[in-house]
């Protein structure tokens, strides 16, 4: 079991990885920032320019809530063009700064600079056409928000983010290693002691009369949540792609919130995620359930930003904005609100009846000196409202991130499930850890960790320096490729970067990873090399498949489309059900083709390979050095035309997804297929896929070059997230001798499509 040394190793090494990351994000906002042109700051996604202030209002926390979009007198189209802005993410709203510099008039909106002109926030909405900031104006402070009528809002480094895991992290420390003062630390729970191997798991407390709410579940299914019921402590669900892994969360969170034989005693349970978007879907879900009595619906509670709030009623009805107006304390509580709105409509220059600019010098800042009383009263009230709210919720919901929020503290319960616990850095994991005595992880390994920008530093200075010591021995391809270090991996594993050595069985040892069998282990805590390494991961490698039950029935693909990742990282364990083992787009009741030729090359055949070796459709670096992303043009033509023959017989675009590994391929076919199918067809990169599903999916590989470079194909698990997206037709496009020779991995898979798909050579199309 773990020593003291072990456990202060263990705290140490996340500090270090945490400084890292934390330097690595504020490093590149910077670098960006004061680097990068208006144009190429919104060509990587990290601003949206000429924007107008719809209007601001009040939200929870007495945060102003400033509302943007783009102008039709600057803009021809609402919609916003691709950016990596999300609920969540800190953000800056300040003068737009044109393209070309040198502005020929200068004028107030572009040569402010003063702090009232710009404002620091939390991204609170974002739709096609909107977005919305969250600014957290403390009453001590004397800024006014005085923005100017043409913005833009650029992305910024969050801190706040890295604060609050730094704070989880000096809390364990507290907690585990012994110190003179007994009120230090929290509680050392069992949990903790377990997870940290201070001591093993305790015995299953067995359930004999367990019954299911849900009588649809599978067998695999059943184990888990019959897993996760008796285990005291802590338990794990593997759930690869489209096993239902949120359908059997549900279940488990019905069992933990309603009376039963085998539940006497309803739980308390915190349901966390490591994005918004999965936090809802779970939301969703709750809602979704059928309810006999009104009075045995699970009382829920979504806290923080909600990323779809808009898109569905009832998500909205739960969040504890809404909920927090619905009480009878709330009624004083929102007058003081009203105030608050009229008032910043005044200053703003957009409030009712507001004709021109709003007021200026001493009467301007009389109207912030109420704004800040006011705000004050407002978050005292309001205080009140939400712990009588949290009092009565049986499920509350919210991100990893913002369960460390103030609404939630000092708030206890019986269990805490986090989803997506593979896509999560352990230290935001511990954050709701804390609040509970029980631990359920839901994911799956063999998706995308968490992106870690300190590991694609730590390639690039290790590529510089090889560069730099080695000379030049050989100037032809195969040379080149024996030396020169993959540089575009983001999100690798912890094995570093993949090389031809890794052409191992992935099979055989993929389905000895898998392996049920509860063998003898002795537990040993060891201080993670990365941040990749996942809580999920790291238990795994603690208490091996014992700690886990792995969902082994998916729900999504056609049996073709399955076998390749089953039988390649699931160990064969991975089965088509029935009703979509042969689900072709023939069987979609909107598809329709002329002849039989088409429908079966089109609408029946479930894998179609475009391979474009010999081709010369050589990939392009858009932009500098590393930080370029990559495109190309020729696959892009190639993802055209099947789009256009697709659509031709009778697939909606909105049932197609378009993937690709570079943000400048999802430029580029953006620029060619949104003009003609709107913002239905869906374009974006593996990590923005993760999760989702459509009925055909169409991969752009983009490498093909020379020196046999693969960059972030390499990484087997972007890889599978790609192919596991598509439900009844998957189309590849990708040069097959460049791509070979990414490692063991891409050769199988390339061997794969060529005795599987319909192969079609691109030259000759």
């Amino acid at each position: 079991m773990a020593s003291e040394a072990d456990l202060q190793a263990f705290i140490d090494r996340q500090r270090v990885l945490l400084a890292k990351e934390r330097d690595a994000e504020i490093e590149r906002s910077a670098l960006l920032l004061s680097n990068c042109g208006p144009k190429l700051l919104e060509q990587k996604g990290l601003s949206i320019g000429g924007l107008g202030i719809v209007g601001m209002n009040i939200g929870l926390g007495g945060k102003t809530l400033v509302e943007l979009d783009r102008p039709s007198v600057y803009h021809t189209s609402p919609i916003f063009p691709p950016h990596n802005l999300r609920p969540g993410d800190l953000a800056r709203i300040e003068a737009h700064i044109s393209a070309n510099a040198s502005t020929k008039k200068p004028s107030k909106t572009t040569t402010s600079t003063t702090k009232g002109s710009q404002a620091e926030g939390v991204v609170y909405k974002v739709s096609d056409t909107r977005i919305v900031i969250a600014v957290d104006s403390s009453e001590s402070s004397s800024e006014e928000l005085d923005l100017p009528e043409r913005c833009r809002v650029v992305k910024l480094a969050n801190s706040v983010t890295y604060d609050r895991m730094d704070k989880a992290i000096n809390q364990l420390e507290k907690t585990i290693i012994p110190s003179g003062d007994p009120k230090a630390g929290g509680e050392l729970t069992t949990l903790i002691q377990v997870l940290l191997a201070m001591k093993p798991p305790s015995t299953k407390e067995r359930i004999d009369d367990l019954t299911f709410f849900d009588t649809s579940l599978n067998d695999s299914q059943k184990t888990a949540v019959r897993f996760c019921l008796e285990s005291p402590e802590v338990a794990c669900i593997h759930g690869p792609p489209g096993t239902g892994k949120t359908h059997t969360l549900i279940e488990i969170i019905r069992q933990l919130t309603t009376e039963t034989p085998a539940n006497p005693k309803p739980k308390r349970v915190l349901v966390c995620g490591a994005s918004n978007l999965s936090v809802d879907n779970i939301l969703e879900r709750l809602l979704a359930l059928p309810v006999v009595d009104k009075a045995q619906r699970i009382k829920v509670t979504r806290i923080g930003h909600p990323a779809r709030v808009m898109a569905h009623e009832g998500i909205l009805e739960s969040t504890l904005e809404v909920k927090a107006t619905r009480t009878d304390q709330a009624a004083l509580a929102r007058d003081v609100k009203d105030e608050l709105e009229t008032t910043l409509g005044l200053l703003s220059g957009k409030g009712k009846g507001v004709k021109g600019k709003g007021p200026r010098g001493a009467e301007r800042r009389k109207m912030w000196d109420e704004v800040k009383a006011l705000r004050k009263e407002y978050r005292q009230r309001e205080g009140g409202v939400v712990r009588s709210v949290l009092k009565d919720s049986q499920v509350v919901l919210a991100t990893c991130h913002s369960s460390g929020g103030r609404q939630l503290f000092n708030q206890e319960f019986d269990v805490v499930i986090i989803d997506e616990a593979t896509q999560a850095l352990e230290a935001v994991c511990w954050i709701p850890i804390f609040k509970a005595k029980k631990l359920i992880l839901a994911g799956d390994p063999m998706q995308l960790p968490p992106t870690i920008l300190s590991i694609n530093n730590d390639k690039k200075e290790k590529k510089a320096k090889t560069q730099t010591s080695k000379p030049k021995k050989s100037t032809s391809a195969k040379a080149e490729t024996k030396t020169k270090p993959t540089s575009a991996t983001v999100s690798g594993s912890d094995t570093s970067d993949e090389t031809e050595s890794d052409d191992a069985d992935l099979a055989a040892a993929s389905a000895a990873k898998l392996s049920v069998e509860n063998k003898p282990r002795i537990a040993k805590l060891l201080p993670p090399r990365t941040l990749e390494t996942t809580l999920f991961d790291r238990l795994e490698g603690m208490y091996g498949a014992s700690i886990k039950r792995m969902l082994e029935v998916q729900y999504r693909m056609h049996d073709q489309i399955c076998s390749f990742p089953s039988k390649s990282l699931y160990g064969s364990k991975l089965k088509s059900h029935e009703s979509v083992a042969s689900h072709l787009l023939s069987d979609l009741p909107n598809t329709q083709a002329d002849s039989e030729e088409d429908k079966k090359e089109f609408l029946e055949t479930p894998v179609v390979f475009f391979d474009t070796a010999g081709c010369e459709y050589f990939e392009r670096l858009d932009g500098d050095g590393d930080e370029g992303s990559r495109c190309n043009e020729n696959e892009a033509t190639i993802v055209n035309n099947w789009i256009d023959k697709l659509i031709e017989f009778g697939i909606a675009p909105n049932q197609i997804a378009i993937i690709t590994p570079y943000q400048a391929q999802v430029t580029l076919l953006t620029s060619l297929l949104r003009p003609k199918y709107g913002p239905s067809l869906e374009i974006g990169t593996v990590d923005g896929m993760q999760g989702r599903e459509k009925e055909a999916v169409i991969i752009s590989l983009v490498r093909s070059n020379d020196i046999r470079e693969v960059g972030f194909l390499k990484e087997k698990r972007r890889m599978n997230v790609a192919m596991t997206r598509a439900k009844r037709h998957l189309c590849v496009v990708g040069d097959s001798s460049t791509v070979c020779h990414g490692g063991g991995y891409l050769k199988k898979w390339l061997a794969w499509l060529e005795a599987n798909a319909d192969v079609k050579y691109a030259g000759l199309e």
